[in-house]
């Protein structure tokens, strides 16, 4: 081989270990696999906040227990309707927007936070021209994901193209970088109320108590437990434990399985102001204290619940009334 051959080889070799190492340097686009999108820490990650034009969610983790992840849930208000005239519709009887509401996260939320910390996708797309991110629906998309990590935001704008699910949405980093993130982190983060939210009253189950009083005004009186379900649990008075009492365990298992049907959240109060007592029942187990659920009468009317576990009131569906009368007489001693 000559002196000119050698010389070309020579070059090519050169180029071709250059453009391995660019590939191999280069932030993987369009391949498929986990890509992090944002390096961050459970520990550094403070806040996420989702928002688009209906809603607004935000987790945060308490600053007293970190196993305790918090929700802040916000309904966007509505734009008036226009009319043919120009005016704006008569809103009539709708009601006013919920007011936002802090409530506790479940396991799902917690687990949600441990996949933003750090945030991962399944591609990188690196930077597209103007023409792709509107087919994509990045271009005016109002959704946003907001991490806040030691103090400072990191926006992000997610959007899924028209016409598609949240099965495959897309984000776009501040500096212009496109990722496709994996299919549950969105939905979520949108459906918040119904997939977020710790709805138990306790965390405690049933045979986790072997006693419990119940208060009804001036009235009280105290109770043993025995069983654990799915063996049958017998209840009886503390003054007569040999003597079982069914009535009591009937009224007792219809107050146990009380299911909400609004959450309110931490603070805020039922239309009218704080309800009015009816019945409390406090739970023990080995002497100490373990919980309690206490049965008001809202100031207009309806019947609401408070736990140990619940961050505020509950909403109870209608047919309390009975277990409240009911209650005169658990109270009360033989």
């Amino acid at each position: 081989m000559n002196t000119r051959g050698v010389a070309i080889q020579g070059a090519l070799a050169v180029a071709g270990l250059v453009a391995a190492f660019l590939v191999w340097q280069r932030e993987p686009e369009g391949m498929p696999g986990e890509v992090t999108v944002l390096d961050v820490s459970p520990r550094s990650l403070q806040r996420v906040r989702y928002e688009d034009a209906a809603r607004t969610t935000e987790l945060s983790r308490d600053p007293n227990d970190e196993e305790t992840v918090w929700l802040r849930l916000e309904t966007q208000p509505q734009p008036a309707v226009a009319t043919a005239d120009g005016g704006v519709a008569d809103a009539g009887g709708v009601p006013p927007p919920t007011p936002p509401r802090e409530l506790r996260g479940n396991e799902t939320a917690k687990g949600l936070w441990k996949r933003l910390a750090p945030l991962k996708a399944t591609r990188a797309l690196g930077e597209l021209d103007a023409k792709k991110l509107e087919e994509l629906g990045l271009t005016n998309s109002p959704r946003k994901l907001t991490l806040t990590v030691d103090g400072r935001e990191q926006t992000f704008t997610v959007a899924s193209p028209s016409g598609t699910s949240w099965g495959s949405p897309y984000l776009r980093r501040e500096d212009g970088r496109v990722f496709l993130l994996g299919p549950a982190l969105l939905p979520d983060l949108e459906n918040a109320s119904s997939r977020l939210v710790d709805r138990r009253k306790h965390t405690f189950e049933m045979g986790g108590f072997d006693a419990f009083t119940v208060f009804q005004g001036k009235s009280s009186r105290a109770f043993v437990v025995n069983g654990k379900p799915p063996s049958p649990v017998t209840v009886a008075p503390q003054s007569a434990p040999d003597k079982q009492d069914e009535f009591v365990r009937n009224w007792f298992d219809r107050v146990w399985r009380l299911v909400p049907t609004d959450l309110l959240g931490k603070g805020e109060e039922p239309a009218g102001g704080a309800p009015e007592e009816v019945f409390r029942v406090e739970f023990r187990q080995g002497g100490k204290p373990l919980g309690f659920v206490l049965v008001a009468r809202g100031l207009q009317g309806g019947f609401f619940l408070k736990t140990e576990h619940l961050p505020g009131w509950a909403k109870l569906p209608s047919g309390v009334d009975t277990l409240a009368s009911e209650a005169v007489k658990v109270s009360q001693a033989d």
